[in-house]
């Protein structure tokens, strides 16, 4: 039985490390559009409604009346592009939130990949 040699290096990790790098970039930007689009459908939305509270508070992210002095809301808009925006908001910062999970076990299999490649070469001849 010929004896083969495998040989590992760090450059390999090299594709996967930028791969994580530039999703972590994209999803970032792609949160601050996300945002500034889901202010503009806001200011949209609660200058669409019929009644009195129709501008968009950005700071507390509900409708009021910008004549009142009080400024009372009248709660969150209620579009369907506002919610959309909303949700891709919520589920893109949740993706974002499991990139070091993700990270964990992209390194992981390679190193269990490493070993098992190891072990398999190093006792497969017994």
């Amino acid at each position: 039985m010929a004896k083969t040699e495998i040989k590992y290096s760090i450059q390999e990790l090299l594709g996967v490390g930028f791969t994580l790098l530039v999703l972590g970039i994209g999803l970032a930007y792609g949160l601050e559009v996300n945002g500034d689009l889901k202010e503009d459908f806001a200011v949209d939305s609660c200058a669409g409604r019929t009644d009195e509270f129709t501008a968009y508070n950005t700071t507390s992210g509900n409708c009021y009346n910008g004549s009142d002095a009080g400024q009372a809301e009248a709660g969150a808009p209620q579009s369907a592009q506002f919610n959309a925006t909303s949700d891709t908001a919520l589920s893109v910062g949740n993706l974002t939130a499991k990139l070091p999970t993700i990270a964990t076990v992209v390194v992981a299999s390679v190193v269990i990949g490493i070993l098992v490649t190891y072990l398999w070469m190093r006792f497969a001849k017994l």
